[in-house]
Formats: structure tokens, C-alpha cells, sequence
């Protein structure tokens, strides 16, 4: 209802409808310039204005759509899967891979033992009935050490000594026997040929009278025929004597070679009689002496050592991977009293046992003053000439890894990845590297043994 003096009701409009509000596109008549929002057009005819589809609103949610799809395509393309750990870098060894000389070496632990020594074993046994030198002293080849009593083997010594003397008379028996068969052989051929001489004469004789008619040709025939007798043995006679001769030779040779083994057997007896008494078969120091009086001890029975001082030699054990590149000649060095020494493998022992053989090492020059036997010394074995390589220094890295594959950090510090290598010779400082590294690069050394099987380590400070 109007009220005069007021002003009527104007419909309000929304501001959606303000919006949406329809504008008139004209075009004047000479082509120029357009009509705006809520002017008449010069037709007077009203036109619907289309709403825009590439508003920045939408241009903004479109791009930055398109930025994140970018982004989830290139991390499940290009993106880094590998797993990774967080590592304080004060907490690892990082080490440098360089190049230089290379010479692998094995360490080794010998024992200083004197040049030569000389044990004393019990040759016969027997008690320890006295000693005559103490352990710790020093003896001349030939001094008197101890001295043990063996009762059975003093009597073994007399019986073999009445064995002889009675091989002894026996011998001497049988030689009169032959010799007085011999003189009766002699005295034998003495009386055939006086037989044959006296029928000689006799029988010249007859055949004189034999022509002078003086004798019957009977009696001349039987001398001649005992003269033919008495030749024939007297033949067989030289010949008996000869064989005799032959049998009494060999006979007395026998008799002869029996004594002389028995006469050997009871020196080797007063020999091991002799052993009883244990003497210095060198002069040295008396090491040890494992013996006190009144104690028994066995054929073959440790007694004590004598040690010759006059060098030392060292004995190592050596691992039998190694056995086929040991030889004689080969050096090793070894740090004593602040200075470096140097050996020489002087003998190789091919013997192995658990698993090891050993060598004895000489010192080039003479032994360092102070050295006393039984001291253990670390040797560095040298297996190989000096040759420029590529190297790695040695960590607990290889535990885990077996020298296949390695942490190498990145250049920028943050990070270490996983990469595959293969590592050659070593020695107790360094491996020598084959494929995989460059010199110059940083690689974890430390212990991989917390990192399981992560592939790249984020180093943090």
C-alpha cells in the first residue's frame, strides 16, 4: 500500500543476482565501441553475456594439480627406493682409497729359541743315584751332569763278558786242533815221499840187476808198483792237505768274525754302561735338568737341554694356506726396543700340524742386545715384491661385507651408497683394490654390523 510522501518499494537484488545480472552488447552504427553494464544498446535490444571458463581461479587449481601429479610421477619413476639408515658421521670411520706401493705381508708370532740346543734323553735307564750340575749353569762339552745305576744292566755286562772270554777259549781250542791236524797232514806227506825216494833208489837198483840177471823180473815188478803206490797217495795226499788248508782258513775266518762280534757286543755294553754317566755334549747354558736323585727314569726319558747362546734364532707358526709361498731367503720385520729389524727365513719345516707348519728366522746381523729366549716377537712376513696398487685401509667393513661391496660417500658428505667391489692382496694396513674405487674417494671402514641391509646411509652430524 502507498503512503503519500513516501518513496515506493524498490525490489532489492541479491548479490548473486547483482552477478548475474545480464549485460547489453550493442554495436554502434558506425562499428566502434561497445555498451556497458546497464546501457541501453542503440538497438534497444537486450543481450545474454557468457561466463568465463579459464578464470585464474581455476588456471590456479589446474597448475598447481598438475605440479603435484609431476611430482608423484617423478618419485614412482625417478625417485630414490633404496632403504635408508641415519648415521651419525662421528660415530663411523670414514677412510680415503689411495694409490701406492703395495707389498702384502703376513703377520706372524715367533718365539726366540737359542741357535742350537742340544737335549739330554736317558740312553739306558736306570736311578738317578747323583748330579753334578745345577740348572741355570753353564757346562763344557764333556762335563759330568748327573749319573744314573742300572743293576741289570751290570750284570747283562758280565755274562757277556764270560760269554766272550768262553768264545775266546774256544776259538783258541779249535785253532790247535787245526793246526795239529795240519802237522799230521805234513807229517803224512812227509812219509810218502821218503817211501817214494827210498822205492826210487831201490828200484834203479833192480833194473840193474835185472839186466846182469842178478833178480827175477817179479821182484823188480813189485818194487816198481809200490813205487807207483806211494806216488799215487803221496797225490793224494798234497790234494788232502790243500782242502784242509781251504777248510781252515775259512774256519778260522768264522772263529775270528765270531770273537770280534762279541768283543763289539761288550763294548756296545760298556758303552751303555758309560751312558749312565750323562755328560755335556756341548758347551752352553744348562737350561733345565728334570732329574733328583733316587728317581727313576726310562730308556728315551727327557733328562734337560743345553742351549748354545752364542745367537738366537725365531720359530713362527705360519698358516698352511701359505706353505706353497715360504721359502728360504724371504724376509720379515719385526719392531723391538723402537727400531725395525730384519729377519730371514732360514729353514722351512714342510710338516703340518693343526693346520700349520713353521719356520725358523735368522736375524740380519747380529741379535739385538737384551733378547732372551722365549720371548714372542710379531713379525710382518713379506709374501711379495713392492707393486703400485690401488688401496683401501683395513676395518670392520670386511666381516660383513667379505670384500665384495663397500659404503662410498657421496662428495657432497651427506650420504653413503652401496657399491659393488672386488678387493685382491692384503696385509694387517690395507687391501689392495682390483674393481670398484678410484683413488681419492671416501669409503666407510667402520663396522657394518648395525646397519642390516640398508642400501645408502644418511650421515648426520
Amino acid at each position: 500500500m502507498h503512503i503519500p510522501g513516501e518513496l515506493p518499494d524498490v525490489p532489492r537484488r541479491t548479490l548473486k543476482e547483482d552477478i548475474s545480472i545480464k549485460t547489453l552488447k550493442t554495436e554502434p552504427a558506425n562499428g566502434e565501441g561497445q555498451q556497458t553494464l546497464g546501457t541501453p544498446a542503440a538497438s534497444g535490444m537486450d543481450r545474454t553475456i557468457q561466463k568465463k571458463r579459464w578464470t585464474l581461479r581455476n588456471v590456479a587449481l589446474l597448475s598447481g594439480g598438475g605440479i603435484v601429479l609431476l611430482v608423484i610421477l617423478y618419485y614412482l619413476i625417478l625417485g630414490d627406493h633404496r632403504s635408508k639408515l641415519n648415521v651419525e658421521a662421528e660415530k663411523i670411520t670414514i677412510a680415503e682409497v689411495t694409490r701406492g706401493q703395495f707389498q702384502e705381508f703376513d703377520p706372524v708370532q715367533g718365539t726366540v729359541q737359542p741357535i742350537q740346543t742340544f737335549f739330554l734323553d736317558a740312553v739306558e735307564g736306570g736311578r738317578v743315584d747323583s748330579t753334578f750340575v745345577e740348572a741355570g749353569s753353564f757346562v763344557k762339552r764333556g762335563d759330568r751332569i748327573l749319573k744314573l745305576v742300572n743293576t741289570n744292566l751290570q750284570l747283562d755286562v758280565l755274562y757277556r763278558e764270560a760269554l766272550l772270554f768262553e768264545q775266546i777259549n774256544n776259538a783258541r781250542n779249535t785253532r790247535l786242533a787245526i793246526e795239529q791236524n795240519t802237522l799230521a797232514l805234513k807229517g803224512q806227506l812227509t812219509d810218502v815221499t821218503y817211501q817214494i825216494q827210498r822205492l826210487l833208489r831201490q828200484d834203479q837198483r833192480d833194473s840193474v840187476l835185472l839186466t846182469k840177471g842178478l833178480i827175477s823180473a817179479q821182484d823188480f815188478q813189485q818194487v816198481n808198483d809200490e813205487h807207483m803206490y806211494w806216488i799215487k797217495k803221496r797225490d793224494l795226499t798234497i790234494d788232502n792237505i790243500r782242502q784242509d788248508s781251504i777248510l781252515r782258513h775259512t774256519q778260522v775266518e768264522q772263529l775270528d768274525a765270531s770273537v770280534k762280534r762279541m768283543q763289539n757286543n761288550l763294548d756296545l755294553v760298556k758303552r751303555s754302561m758309560d751312558n749312565l754317566v750323562v755328560r755335556a755334549p756341548i758347551s752352553g747354558q744348562l737350561t733345565s735338568r728334570s732329574a733328583e736323585i733316587g728317581e727313576s727314569k726310562s730308556p728315551g726319558q727327557r733328562l734337560g737341554q743345553i742351549d748354545v747362546l752364542d745367537g738366537f734364532k725365531v720359530r713362527a707358526p705360519i698358516d698352511e694356506f701359505y706353505i706353497a709361498r715360504v721359502n728360504p731367503g724371504q724376509k720379515g720385520e719385526v719392531d723391538l726396543n723402537g727400531k725395525t729389524l730384519t729377519l730371514t727365513v732360514s729353514k722351512v719345516y714342510p710338516e703340518v700340524r693343526d693346520g700349520r707348519f713353521e719356520v725358523d728366522m735368522l736375524f740380519d746381523g747380529s741379535a739385538p742386545p737384551g733378547i732372551r729366549r722365549g720371548q714372542t716377537l710379531q713379525i710382518r712376513l713379506e709374501l711379495g715384491d713392492l707393486a703400485e696398487a690401488v688401496m683401501v685401509p683395513r676395518g670392520g667393513f670386511y666381516q660383513k661385507t667379505g670384500g665384495q661391496w663397500i659404503f662410498v660417500v657421496d662428495k657432497s658428505g651427506a650420504f653413503a651408497v652401496k657399491r659393488q667391489i672386488k678387493l685382491g692382496r692384503q696385509n694387517p694396513q690395507v687391501f689392495e683394490v682390483l674393481e670398484g674405487l678410484e683413488p681419492g674417494e671416501q669409503v666407510v671402514t667402520s663396522s657394518y654390523d648395525n646397519f642390516g641391509d640398508i642400501d645408502k646411509l644418511v650421515l648426520t652430524k
